[in-house]
């Protein structure tokens, strides 16, 4: 259902440990944002504080309990602890949202895929977004901004600036790099005007 980083297990193992006993799991529960983009809360129970409809599940030897609404939201997200310049605490990345449509096929579209599973989107899942290639055709690359990125204020420069250059650096074939996404149907991007 969900994993955790080493950092993360490390973190809820040393919050029980101090606990002497007295807890036992970690409750994750989604307290609203959107589909793609929600918000959680985490504490640590005992024992005694499992519900009856709790789900409970084992991840990299911690136990976690989850009501059933909030399961189906975690399936696949990764739990991390992050300590940043303005905060630290624990953070959760949802699955990113699996394509509905067949991937495109040939080089460039495999050089393409290969450049977004292993620089680009890695990046971005940070912020709740993923990047498809959504098209090929010739030498130009249709893409598509899901996530926190569609509809985010930010999403053209990301493109432009960043994935359009390490694009046109790893594969000097492509001669045209279109954005097909449409921004207006964004729910919850990360970055807002």
């Amino acid at each position: 259902m969900l994993s955790f980083t080493p950092r993360a297990r490390d973190m809820v193992r040393s919050f029980m440990d101090q606990s002497e006993g007295e807890l036992e799991a970690l409750r994750i529960h989604v307290t609203g944002g959107s589909p793609v983009a929600p918000s959680f809360e985490l504490t640590l129970v005992g024992p005694d504080e499992m519900a009856e409809d709790d789900v409970r599940v084992e991840a990299d030897g911690v136990v976690v309990l989850v009501d059933p609404t909030s399961a189906l939201r975690l399936e696949g997200a990764k739990v991390d602890f992050v300590q940043r310049v303005n905060e630290t605490g624990f953070e959760i990345t949802p699955a990113a949202p699996q394509p509905t449509v067949k991937a495109p096929l040939g080089a460039i579209a495999e050089k393409v895929q290969e450049l977004l599973d292993q620089q680009v989107n890695p990046s971005i899942a940070s912020h709740g977004g993923k990047i498809l290639l959504a098209d090929v055709k010739g030498t130009e690359i249709f893409m598509e901004m899901t996530g926190g990125c569609q509809g985010c204020a930010m999403s053209r420069m990301t493109l432009r600036q960043g994935v359009e250059k390490m694009i046109r650096q790893a594969i000097p074939e492509i001669t045209a790099i279109h954005d097909i996404t449409d921004h207006a149907s964004g729910e919850n991007p990360y970055f807002t005007d």
